[in-house]
C-alpha cells in the first residue's frame, strides 16, 4: 500500500477542482491496483465526470437547485445556507475507487477525477491518495 495527501487551495469560493493530473502522477509506474480517493471533510466529495465543457457550470447549478442555501437547514453555523454543505455527501460521496492497471487510471476517455466543494468556509481541503496493489 502506498499512501500521500494533498492539499487543494479551494479560495472561498464553491467549486469543481480537477484532481487527475496529480492522481496520474502517484499511479505512474505502478502495477495492476485500485486507487482509492478520499476526502476527510464533511462538506467536500469526490466525483469522476467530464471536465472543461460545461459540466462543472451545471453541476454546480444543479447542486444549487436540490440543495439551496436558505434557511431550511437545522444546522445553522457559518455561512447563509450551510447545512446543505452538510448534506452534499448523500450526492458527493467522500471517496471513490478507480482501477489502475500498468500505471495508468482505467478512466473513459471523458471522465477525470475531481474534488467537489461548496462550503465557502473552509479554503484549503486535503485528500488522501491511496494506491493498493494488487
Amino acid at each position: 500500500m502506498k499512501t500521500s495527501q494533498i492539499s487543494v487551495q479551494t479560495g472561498s469560493r464553491r467549486g469543481v477542482f480537477n484532481l487527475t493530473s496529480v492522481c496520474e502522477a502517484f499511479v505512474a509506474g505502478e502495477r495492476d491496483g485500485l486507487l482509492v480517493v478520499f476526502v476527510a471533510h464533511a462538506t467536500a466529495g469526490v466525483v469522476v465526470m467530464e471536465l472543461g465543457a460545461g459540466s462543472e457550470e451545471d453541476l454546480l447549478a444543479t447542486i444549487e437547485r436540490l440543495l439551496p442555501r436558505d434557511d431550511r437547514w437545522r444546522h445553522r453555523h457559518g455561512s447563509p445556507g450551510h447545512g446543505a454543505d452538510h448534506v452534499l455527501p448523500l450526492l458527493a460521496p467522500p471517496s471513490l475507487t478507480v482501477p489502475v492497471v500498468a500505471g495508468r487510471l482505467q478512466l473513459g476517455a471523458w471522465q477525470s477525477i475531481a474534488l467537489l466543494d461548496t462550503n465557502v468556509d473552509r479554503e484549503q481541503r486535503t485528500v488522501q491518495l491511496t494506491f493498493w496493489e494488487g
